[in-house]
């Protein structure tokens, strides 16, 4: 216990948090159904988790070197497991998504920390174990999400996908106090409390503004004020980085294309890889009458070609350069996603596994090294800084990603059988619609729709890979005023924030 107990209390969190992030992906058509929620609902109850842990990662991260990481860690899964409760409990989609966003900023503080500490707790050959276990779990958890969703909601129901982070939290907090050592950062370490909002308001509206616009219009005037406040807040952000005296994000490593390209692979991974899933879930569901159950083993190729090909990967491919790696699994997975693009009314679900397939191969190849390729691209004193960036887009992307496929999607049924309509079945109410919408022509409109957001998401993943391939070099290239080698005093566990 004494040697690996921080490695298990760390990867139980982490496990947690990020199953989180996908495993209420299949419990949507469930969740519509009990709360009367609306596709905006559906959008924001994942939207929400996703937005507050990429809004918030970098700020919490900050402030935990200051406040003390185990400190920080506690604290996030208190507050985690509580937004969980709340989930469970929801009586309205109001409610539920609410309670989503407070998950995420715990789930924010929980993730921040994990590897600060694991690099604080472990040295030399056992540090190299720990991370590559921590990453195996990092893996598997986003891979499980949907299985693990798929039973329970089929089980004890979908309030059960919150319920059983309670005990899970219990269990990781206790651990974390026994055997978890506390760590700090630099003493003169200070949060950038204005960057955190800036970014925090400025992530919130464009998300906002993806989600509503296909029920107010673009158009609008709602549509157009949200957009402003997102450039707005963009524009603060960026004043208030060069200002900073410990920013979130130095503006001068954008400089660095590899840098640069590294970040847009990693926001398109995100968005193209796992942004049209829950339409893909609503439509297995509602469409074609799937359980739960079966409609979350249909996306399994997805998830388990994903992990073998990261298990088998790391060793063929070791001494290819990153951007080949990378670049070529973000080419994969916009081919995969176009290749889901070929739906009618007549089809069935098997028609999504050659692209799902083909998408699981690209994400094997591209989410072992996202983190190892930001690192190599900057100085070795902003290690950390990129590494909880890349972090941070991540979720970004995905967030975005659910936003924007869902606006495609709902503008092609809305195209094919009216607003209203559209919005009832994209929604999970598909049912709802038989009488006053042939079954035939729900599911050409909802095929049509997903045939958008696929198409969407698949230029997305290739305009990530090609900028991948472009930018993205194997040597760092110190960024001006910066100096190559870190300073006395940083350590390696700073490094390995991201």
């Amino acid at each position: 216990m004494r040697t690996w107990g921080p490695l298990t209390a760390v990867c139980l969190g982490t496990f947690m948090l990020l199953l989180d992030v996908t495993i209420v992906v299949v419990a949507l058509p469930d969740m519509a159904h009990a709360l009367d929620a609306s596709l905006s609902d559906l959008q924001w109850v994942i939207d929400g988790y996703a937005l507050a842990l990429a809004a918030l990662l970098l700020g919490v991260g900050a402030a935990a070197d200051v406040l003390g990481r185990r400190r920080t860690q506690v604290v996030g899964t208190v507050v985690f497991a509580l937004a969980s409760l709340g989930c469970g409990l929801a009586s309205n989609a109001e409610v539920l998504v609410a309670a989503r966003a407070v998950q995420g900023l715990g789930a924010a503080a929980m993730f921040a920390t994990t590897l600060p500490l694991l690099g604080a707790a472990y040295r030399g050959r056992q540090r190299s174990t720990a991370l590559g276990v921590w990453g195996a779990v990092s893996g598997g958890a986003a891979a499980l999400g949907p299985i693990v969703g798929g039973l329970l909601t089929a089980g004890p129901g979908w309030r059960w996908i919150f319920f059983v982070n309670l005990p899970v939290s219990v269990a990781s907090v206790w651990l974390t106090l026994r055997v978890v050592p506390e760590s700090k950062g630099r003493a003169e370490r200070r949060v950038d409390w204005a960057g955190t909002v800036t970014f925090a308001l400025f992530a919130g509206a464009l998300t906002y503004a993806g989600v509503r616009a296909p029920t107010v219009g673009w158009t609008s005037a709602r549509t157009g004020a949200t957009l402003a406040v997102a450039v707005l807040a963009l524009l603060a952000f960026v004043i208030v980085e060069r200002r900073a005296a410990h920013p979130l994000l130095d503006l001068r490593l954008l400089r660095t294309p590899a840098f640069t390209g590294v970040l847009l692979g990693a926001i398109g991974y995100n968005a193209a890889a796992f942004g049209v899933i829950p339409y893909f879930s609503i439509w297995l569901q509602t469409v074609l009458g799937m359980s739960p159950v079966r409609g979350s083993l249909v996306l399994l190729p997805l998830a388990a070609t994903a992990f073998v090909v990261a298990a088998v990967g790391g060793r063929l491919l070791h001494g290819v350069p990153a951007r080949y790696v990378i670049g070529s699994g973000l080419l994969l997975i916009g081919a995969g996603c176009l290749a889901t693009a070929v739906l009618d009314a007549g089809s069935s679900w098997t028609a999504l596994v050659p692209g799902l397939t083909l998408a699981g191969i690209g994400t094997g190849l591209v989410s072992p090294g996202l983190a190892g390729a930001a690192l190599a691209a900057v100085p070795h004193e902003d290690a950390g800084m990129a590494g909880g960036a890349v972090n941070a887009v991540r979720q970004l992307g995905y967030a975005l990603g659910v936003a924007g496929f869902g606006a495609v999607l709902t503008s092609r049924m809305q195209d094919a059988i009216g607003r209203d309509a559209a919005h009832t079945a994209a929604g999970g109410g598909a049912a709802a619609l038989r009488g006053t919408v042939s079954g035939h022509d729900v599911r050409q409109a909802f095929a049509s729709g997903l045939n958008g957001a696929s198409l969407t998401a698949g230029a997305v993943g290739l305009a990530a890979g090609l900028a991948v391939l472009l930018m993205v070099r194997t040597t760092s290239t110190p960024v001006a005023g910066r100096t190559p080698s870190a300073p006395a005093g940083r350590t390696s566990g700073k490094q390995l924030q991201g």
